[in-house]
């Protein structure tokens, strides 16, 4: 049985232009495969761990194997849970806005959660980083309200689809596809645009 994972970065709910074009992938995802448990994580709705002293400590002490004090303990072990479940899933779909030309600052506090030696990754001297998430596939909905492509850089740069591509390869899911939607809300065409993103969504839910 196939379980995908809907996670979503976005917070502004039914108003969500990345959320909507989820939801078109998801209504053919579900007609294409009727078994297949999906979930959806909210991360604006989550507690995730705090990543802070404590963590960052417990993390450093896993590593080189140096006991965790009880409070390190419990911080490593909440990280350890956010992992396990993220990682429960062999599909992913997520919902990634553009802010400030990045990730909305709650994707990154989760990425820096999950992504941990020995369970992400792995490295070497040698090598250097090898993904351990291989034989997984995602889905990325990247939308923008002002910067597009071949824009000059006074209406912004993509840097979030950038960062979010490359910490996928890093991860190890190299299956990736893109649903893109960049509104530019001067464009009179951008009605246009996103009935073409909706089609390319749903296109895309029912063959992946």
């Amino acid at each position: 049985m196939t379980r995908l994972l809907h996670v979503s970065a976005s917070p502004r709910g039914e108003q969500s232009e990345s959320i909507a074009l989820a939801g078109s992938f998801l209504s053919t995802y579900r007609e294409a495969h009727p078994d297949a448990v999906i979930d959806e994580w909210n991360l604006w709705e989550t507690d995730l761990p705090d990543m802070g002293p404590a963590a960052a400590q417990a993390k450093m002490n896993a590593l080189t194997g140096t006991p965790l004090t009880d409070a390190q303990n419990t911080s490593w072990n909440r990280v350890l849970d956010t992992f396990r479940r993220f990682d429960s899933y062999e599909h992913y779909l997520f919902s990634v806005p553009m802010w400030n030309h990045g990730l909305p600052y709650v994707l990154k506090h989760f990425i820096d959660v999950i992504s941990q030696n020995g369970l992400l990754f792995a490295i070497d001297q040698q090598t250097g980083y090898r993904g351990l998430l291989a034989g997984k596939k995602a889905a990325v909905v990247y939308t923008a309200a002002v910067y597009h492509p071949g824009s000059p850089d006074e209406f912004g740069v993509d840097f979030h689809a950038m960062y979010f591509d490359y910490w996928l390869r890093f991860a190890g899911i190299t299956d990736v596809a893109r649903i893109t939607f960049h509104a530019n809300m001067f464009d009179d065409n951008a009605g246009a645009f996103r009935e073409q993103s909706h089609r390319a969504a749903a296109i895309l839910g029912k063959g992946f």
